[in-house]
């Protein structure tokens, strides 16, 4: 392992372990299990919980499903590793979106993934909760993943400045919690410039014909099955055929 990995390993530790509050991002992640410090799987949570002994110095879930969704899971890995009689750091990287509606394999089969998941994108506000939640859950790497743009991670940073004794740079540019509505030239805006309107505020899509929930194309299909085969190429026309002939079949019995 070359030298500078190997420091930047332990600081990740030595920052966790003294306390400190890590905000981090999707990104980061990825690159930590490129570099074999974490090890990515599809039941963690469930081998976490069944099997705590495995052994891991750090612990939790990233992608596929909402902030809550995923700050549940830790807290459920969190229960199994400390009924084990075992320590460890948790950590927690969602996504921006709202996803009530996944099954079992989350986003990846909901019918707006990849490129219609805009209107289920968390507020700023939702970003503070979700920071608040993880905080009090015991988690310490508190992060994001697909869909979190710089202003989320801002908010997870701002909710949690006492703790961290930090401000982030960037909340030089905007008002917290709305404070620069104050001069706005409407005063119902004006009005809006409190942290308890934001809090309680529920959004509207302003899609009218649109449904609050979608339901899910896992289509029966599941890991080791032949049509989640990786390919090498792109797909043929033959295949495509296949596929589409799959998905009226699907609609066609639904």
């Amino acid at each position: 392992m070359c030298p500078w990995i190997s420091l930047l390993l332990q600081g990740i530790l030595e920052r966790l372990s003294a306390g400190e509050v890590v905000i981090g991002d999707g990104g980061f992640v990825f690159a930590l299990e490129k570099r074999g410090y974490v090890k990515a799987g599809p039941w963690t949570p469930e081998a976490t919980v069944t099997h705590p002994e495995a052994g891991a110095q750090i612990v939790g879930v990233n992608c596929h499903f909402d902030p809550m969704t995923c700050v549940k899971a830790v807290k459920m890995m969190k229960e199994g590793v400390e009924k084990a009689g075992l320590k460890a750091h948790y950590m927690v990287q969602p996504l921006a979106y709202h996803t009530p509606d996944c099954n079992c394999q989350g986003f990846i089969d909901l019918p707006e993934f990849p490129f219609g998941l805009e209107p289920r994108i968390l507020t700023r506000w939702d970003m503070h909760k979700y920071a608040r939640e993880a905080y009090k859950a015991g988690i310490r790497f508190i992060g994001g993943c697909c869909g979190f743009e710089p202003y989320h991670i801002r908010a997870v940073a701002e909710e949690l400045a006492s703790e961290r004794g930090i401000i982030p740079p960037g909340s030089e540019k905007h008002g917290m919690w709305g404070s620069g509505l104050e001069m706005h030239t409407k005063p119902w805006v004006r009005a809006r410039a409190r942290r308890d309107y934001w809090e309680q505020l529920m959004p509207a899509s302003g899609r009218p014909k649109c449904p609050s929930l979608s339901t899910p194309e896992g289509w029966g299909v599941t890991k080791g099955h032949a049509d989640l085969l990786q390919h090498k190429e792109a797909t043929s026309t033959q295949e495509m055929k296949h596929v589409l002939e799959m998905q009226k079949k699907v609609k066609t019995s639904a």
